[in-house]
């Protein structure tokens, strides 16, 4: 898990997938695939994939155990990738 996740992904200024300019208002959104920042009409075409909810399931386990191994969950790192998020 990336511990300086926020500052390098939370404020993206362009969709990794679709290269679509993101304002700080704009929601964005984690990949499950490469944990980076999407927008949300990227992250809706993810869901349809036919794996995603494993690959969803094998992520947020993972994400899970870093977590509790560094006893918290660094500005809610794995919820960003189900949660669509701002720029603060």
């Amino acid at each position: 898990m990336a511990q300086d996740w926020e500052e390098k992904l939370s404020c993206a200024t362009t969709c990794s997938r679709c290269a679509k300019a993101l304002q700080p208002e704009d929601a964005r959104i984690l990949s499950v695939y490469d944990h980076q920042p999407i927008c949300t009409a990227c992250k809706d075409r993810e869901a349809g994939n036919a794996d995603y909810a494993e690959v969803s399931k094998r992520m947020i386990e993972q994400c899970m155990v870093d977590a509790e191994l560094t006893m918290k969950d660094p500005a809610g790192y794995c919820y960003h990738h189900f949660y669509p998020y701002t720029c603060t």
